[in-house]
């Protein structure tokens, strides 16, 4: 299985550098169920942040192309499960994206709370605000 880093995945959904483009149509376009790619949640983070902060993309948009990540037959996503949880919070409750999954992944792991300063991700990705 061959890994994607971040650059690659916003080469092929934004198409903004030929060249880098065409290698990333072959590669990603490559994989099939058999011998699919491998998206990490750490890629998928970052791509969130490119995409809303470098590219202003709506929240909106950008969990539609996570949506079509975790959809492909090609693609294998790090726990599924836990990325379309996030996404939920992205949509009902206006979640950050990395607030959500690092909320959903420590649950997910044994953890009954996270901590947090921040009074956005604690309203809205579930954490509890650390006052």
């Amino acid at each position: 299985m061959i890994g994607l880093d971040t650059n690659v995945i916003i080469r092929y959904a934004m198409r903004d550098d030929p060249a880098q483009t065409a290698q990333a149509d072959r590669l990603i376009e490559g994989f099939t169920a058999q011998d699919p790619g491998y998206i990490s949640h750490v890629t998928l983070v970052e791509v969130w942040w490119v995409l809303t902060r470098t590219y202003k993309l709506k929240n909106a948009d950008v969990a539609s192309f996570l949506d079509s990540l975790l959809s492909a037959a090609s693609l294998e996503v790090q726990k599924p499960d836990l990325v379309h949880k996030a996404l939920r919070a992205v949509r009902t409750h206006r979640a950050d994206f990395a607030d959500a999954l690092i909320a959903v992944v420590s649950t997910d792991d044994g953890c009954t709370e996270v901590k947090t300063f921040d009074v956005k991700a604690a309203q809205r990705a579930g954490m509890t605000l650390l006052a």
